[in-house]
């Protein structure tokens, strides 16, 4: 497999058709989404990976698909994204991950959001990266931390009602 770009474990790359059914496994997993408003439906995901793939064409970078180099196993995504949400600090670029929770420990979000860190800034020419979470997400909040990311901010999630467990979020960035 040829890969856009690559750590020693994981391989970025483009998405495929193959790749739904198991990204759509994951976004229906309630572990992987406990952080997330919901699960998504096999439609949603379609929906998802759609609008990723819009990303792409109109960005040049976005949520890459990730694999375990070893076994060619797909484990999720891991990339960059433009906000759309109102706060203090958007429009902006944020960098994420969703791995399949049997990935989970192994360090892959660290080490694949370093590489998409140093793309972000030396071949997409970006000079601040945005990351943020729900305060409840301590494993998230931990990569961007090994990412040497700052926290600068507690914000109210906008597309989450102020009741909603979820809505308090952390902020982080890195220039």
């Amino acid at each position: 497999m040829k890969y856009l770009f690559e750590t020693e474990r994981l391989g970025f790359r483009n998405w495929e058709i193959k790749d739904i059914a198991k990204f759509a496994k994951i976004n229906a997993d309630e572990k992987v989404m406990q952080y997330f408003p919901k699960c998504l439906t096999y439609e949603e995901t379609v929906n998802s990976v759609k609008n990723i793939n819009f990303h792409f064409e109109k960005w040049g970078y976005g949520l890459w698909v990730v694999e375990e180099k070893k076994k060619k196993d797909f484990i999720g995504f891991i990339g960059l994204n433009h906000t759309d949400f109102k706060t203090s600090f958007s429009p902006c670029v944020e960098i994420g991950w969703r791995l399949d929770q049997k990935f989970w420990g192994l360090g892959y979000a660290s080490e694949g959001a370093k590489l998409c860190l140093k793309k972000a800034f030396s071949d997409f020419g970006l000079k601040k990266i945005y990351s943020f979470t729900s305060v409840l997400n301590l494993k998230s909040e931990n990569v961007m931390i090994k990412l040497g990311m700052q926290k600068f901010s507690e914000f109210e999630h906008p597309k989450l009602e102020n009741s909603n467990p979820l809505c308090r979020h952390v902020a982080y960035t890195i220039s």
